[in-house]
Order: C-alpha cells, then structure tokens, then sequence
C-alpha cells in the first residue's frame, strides 16, 4: 500500500526500513532522563528566578485529576480507580495549597494563555466541582481573553448539560477518548461506549460553540482486524471531529499492572498493526484531514493546520499545540513543568503528594536542569517534530556555534534520511521533507545524545 501525501507516494517498504524505536518528544531530555537530584527546592529556585525576570514567556497550566470509576485496561496513565467522589474535595483543597505555593514564588508575572485538564477522567469531578477548580485556578493565575482552554472527556461520563456547563466555565477545547467503536474491542479492553453516545456528545459539544473537537483512537488493542477498524474510521470520519490522533497502543504489561488483563493472543500482529495504520492514514487524508505529525491529523481549516504552515506550531507535553514557547506549570500528581531551563515533576502518589503539601513543600519528586548543549538540541529535536526547518545560521548566532562543526557526526548519521528523501540539508537548513514528515522521531533521534545511556523506558515503534 502507498499512503498519499501533498505531492508523493509514501511506500509500505520506506516505512519498514525505518520504523524503528523510539522517544515521542514531547520533551527533551526525555521524562525518562529525569533525576532526584533536582528537588523541590530545585523547581522552587527556576519559580523565583522566573519572578525576578522583567520579561518572560507566558504560562500554560496543565492540572492532573487522577480520578476514574472504572479501569480501562490498555491505560497507561497515572489513575486512580475509585467510586468515592468524596476524595475529590481533599484532592481540590490540596490542588489550591499547591497553586498558593507555586504562585507565591512566580510573583505578580501569572499571565496565562492555555489551560489543559487531563487524567484521569476530569469529567469525574461534578459541575460544583470544576466550577470550584476553575474559581481557584482563575484566582491564582491570569487567564487571557483568548487562552486555549483544553478538556480530556469520557464520553461515559457525559450527562445533560455537561457540555454546556465546561462552555461556561471557558472550555472552548475538548478531547473524547473514543479509541475504537467495535463492541468486541470495547469489551476485550472493558470501556464500553456506544457510537450514539460519543455522537451526541460530539453533537452537544458543537451546540456549545466549542471551537476545537478531538477524538482520540488507538490502533493495535485485542480483537481490532483492518476490517473492524475501517467502520470505526467510517463512523468517526462521519462523526467529522475537527481533530483526530491516532495512537500505536504500547503493549507494556511489565511496567503497566492494568495492561496484564488484556489477553495477550487477541492483540494484532505486527503486520496487522502495520496494515490498520497505512489503512487509516490513507482513509484519513482521503476524507479530507491534513496531517500534522507523528499521530495527528486535522481539518484544514482547523488551527493546528494552519500553525503548521505558518511555522508556529509548538510540541510539549501535551503533544501537539498552536501557542509558541511558554513556561508550563504542572500542577497535580505526576504533572511535569518546565520552567526556564528546567523540567520538574511530581511525586506520583495522592498520600506523598498530600505529604509534602502539608509541609508546606512543593511536590517535586524529580527532574532535570538543562545545560547550553541541551537547550540547542531540544530546539533543533523541537523544531523538526514539527517539520519546520532548522535554519543552521540563526543556530550559530544564538549559541556560538559552528553547527557543521559541532554535530558533524549528526549530520553523518543523516545522510540516510537524506538519501531516502525524508530531509533536505543545504549551507541554510535541515528541512524536512513531505514523505519525511510521518519520519521525524527518527531524524529527531539523531540528536538525541542521551539515547545511548541506560533507561528503564521501553520505546514505542515510531509507526
């Protein structure tokens, strides 16, 4: 099978020659490299020197509700699985002293331009609650007129007038966790969800003038055939989301207790996995998607589409997003930050996380401070996750580099993404290529100088 993109014909034998291995890049260094070392008085010291700055980036707050009433068995998050909604109110008061500290320590400079809740199920919380949440979170930190305001939804959780009160609150982007629509799947990976129900929350979403609706599947689960998948593709590309992902499924059973459920001998081989793939992209871009990277697709006219041509598409940890550069405040169990030339994360635990706050501690478990070295290759990483070039002059300039010089061995090791006709590397720029765009973890890897060090993480396959 070919897969066309703007103006070539991507073939099945270029995708098996380099599908491979590797890191998603939603940061650099990668999670996985994060250290004890950095403390919370780590974290604290980049929030202070933030404060101390007379110009800087603007926030994007991402906030962790790890609560879920049921276990879906493919997750890899970090959930809990509770039917007692009364642990959401400690949850909150503990949620409002860790957004009291943070913002102590940033200062009056709390300009926020995007807002994500993710899980977990954010719609496990009940109207009262997310108007709380969003009362303290509007009240430690300065929402823009225009800020992205993102919410993950269970379909399963969506009652009347859900929809309607996240508007209220200033939602105006949601994500529906849909994965697949064949009944046999949902079973084997115990989420049932009718069709009718992610249809009228799609329907209910758009009544409410959301200005973004997501959808998110996942190729790869037990039971999943090319056939089943194509009317999953059929009832969502009917649907007409405004943006699709379209997620590998990591089968990690080892690092994952939930994923040992999963009957090992239902999963698709490999060349299965591969097929549902090519087949969905092909059926994606026939339907009128664009792609944007790795796992995304969107309608043309949709934002993320058009901060792809314009150059200003942005990659963190949310994946994919239209806003450029801003320091990120995680706030949660297990939230990661990135504050100046630093990473942060939180301890993964509700009793550590409630530990620390009683202390009057932030709740950073571990992270990493980025050196001069490591703040040229996120960038250069950075900018091709997201296909734009990497202009080799403006490179010298900001670090003082000689880039021929400097990654001389990288620009060895490319030469076979340039020789398949992935990038382009002239005196000016690496530039990516169509074709090269589905390849850009793999031309990223290159300057990953951290790869071949020892991790406890287990790799996707990039396709």
């Amino acid at each position: 099978m070919t897969i066309p993109l703007p103006d070539i014909e991507l073939s099945e034998e270029l995708i098996r020659k380099f599908d491979t291995l590797g890191p998603r890049y939603t940061s650099y260094p990668t999670a996985d490299r994060f250290n004890t070392a950095f403390t919370d008085q780590s974290f604290q010291g980049y929030l202070e020197e933030r404060a101390g700055k007379a110009s800087n980036p603007p926030l994007s707050i991402y906030v962790h509700l790890p609560f879920c009433e049921s276990l879906c068995y493919f997750c890899a998050c970090n959930k809990i699985i509770t039917k007692d909604h009364e642990r959401v109110a400690e949850y909150l008061r503990y949620l409002d002293k860790e957004m009291a500290l943070v913002a102590s320590r940033l200062g009056s400079d709390r300009k926020a331009v995007q807002l994500h809740l993710g899980g977990g199920t954010p719609t496990f919380f009940n109207a009262d609650e997310l108007r709380q949440l969003m009362t303290m979170l509007r009240a430690h930190f300065n929402f823009t007129p225009d800020a992205e305001m993102g919410v993950e939804i269970d379909p399963r959780t969506v009652r009347g007038g859900t929809l309607a009160m996240l508007a209220e609150l200033g939602f105006n982007r949601n994500s529906f966790g849909v994965q697949d629509f064949d009944p046999a799947v949902q079973q084997a990976v115990n989420r049932i969800q009718p069709l009718e129900m992610v249809e009228k929350a799609v329907e209910e979403s758009r009544a409410a003038n959301f200005q973004s609706i997501n959808a998110d599947l996942i190729y790869g689960l037990p039971k999943q055939t090319l056939e089943s998948f194509g009317r999953t593709l059929d009832n969502l590309i009917r649907i007409s989301p405004d943006r699709i992902a379209l997620y590998n499924y990591a089968h990690l059973p080892k690092r994952f207790k939930a994923q040992r459920l999963i009957v090992e001998s239902d999963l698709p081989s490999a060349e299965a996995r591969l097929q549902i793939f090519l087949m969905s992209m092909h059926r994606l871009l026939a339907a009128g998607y664009v792609y944007i990277g790795l796992d995304h697709f969107s309608k043309p006219d949709d934002e993320l589409n058009k901060a792809r041509l314009n150059k200003s598409l942005h990659r963190n940890f949310q994946g994919y997003t239209t806003r450029a550069e801003c320091d990120l405040i995680g706030l949660g169990v297990s939230a990661i930050s990135k504050v100046g030339n630093s990473y942060g994360q939180s301890v993964r635990t509700v009793n550590a996380y409630y530990e620390h706050l009683d202390k009057d501690q932030l709740p950073t478990e571990k992270g990493f401070d980025l050196s001069t070295d490591d703040l040229l290759r996120r960038q250069i990483i950075m900018t091709l996750m997201c296909s734009a070039p990497v202009e080799i002059d403006a490179i010298n300039s900001e670090y003082g580099i000689d880039f021929n010089s400097y990654f001389a061995r990288e620009l060895s090791l490319l030469k076979q993404y340039e020789d398949a006709g992935l990038i382009t590397i002239d005196p000016a720029a690496i530039r990516v290529t169509a074709k090269g765009r589905l390849f850009v973890r793999a031309s990223g890897m290159v300057f990953d100088k951290y790869l071949g060090q020892p991790t406890t993480s287990t790799y996707s396959k990039l396709i």
